[in-house]
């Protein structure tokens, strides 16, 4: 049987605020496709944001594969860094975090500021909704309105998401499933057709479980 596979990240943008010893700081989070999204999305908030004296960034794609970060003139480990580990922290991946420092005059130090846009990271992940999708494959099974019957019968049982049905002279059903339950699929409608008849496999993709 095949593992589950979970992808984690944000349901949409996200903006959070934190006040420490009267410097602002301004988290935003979003979810990106591609590294080019991500890039984009930080000269966005730099431009909308160019009066501040800092705006730290870091950025989580495809799981561990591409991790970038920048400190903006903060001291080197103090800002970008914790800004990624707070996104590895959180599980999430396919995310970008801006996080805007106006200087209230007052300094932080090293633990300060790590602290502080740690925090503030955190914050916008959250207000950005981490949401988790599971892996379904998308299956395709011609058959004959007698078997339909059985099909529409037996298939709730594997919790099968019916995507769209097709009325010729058969049945086309075009449903998905959850990647463990797909061999238990293929052999239930084994059994109904007698082996005349197994779905084909039409892709992949990410549902919100």
């Amino acid at each position: 049987m095949a593992e589950s596979v979970f992808h984690t990240t944000l349901e949409h943008e996200g903006v959070a605020e934190f006040v420490e010893k009267k410097s602002v700081f301004i988290g935003h989070a979003c979810p990106v496709s591609s590294e080019e999204e991500a890039l984009a999305y930080v000269k966005k908030k730099k431009s909308e944001y160019a009066d501040a004296r800092h705006n730290v960034w870091a950025y989580l794609q495809k799981g561990e594969i591409v991790a970038r970060y920048s400190d903006d003139g903060e001291p080197q480990g103090t800002a970008g860094v914790p800004v990624l580990d707070t996104i590895r922290k959180s599980g999430v991946s396919d995310a970008v975090v801006v996080v805007t420092r106006y200087f209230g005059g007052i300094l932080l130090g090293a633990g300060g500021l790590v602290r502080a846009y740690s925090h503030t990271a955190r914050l916008a992940l959250d207000a950005a909704h981490i949401i988790t999708y599971e892996q379904y494959t998308e299956l395709e099974l011609v058959c004959s309105y007698s078997d339909y019957q059985k099909y529409q019968a037996e298939l709730p049982r594997f919790g099968s998401v019916i995507d769209d049905t097709q009325f010729a002279d058969r049945v086309t059903l075009l449903f998905s499933v959850k990647d463990p339950v797909v061999e238990d699929v293929f052999a239930r409608v084994r059994e109904i057709s007698n082996g005349a008849t197994l779905p084909t496999v039409r892709g992949k993709r990410f549902d919100y479980r």
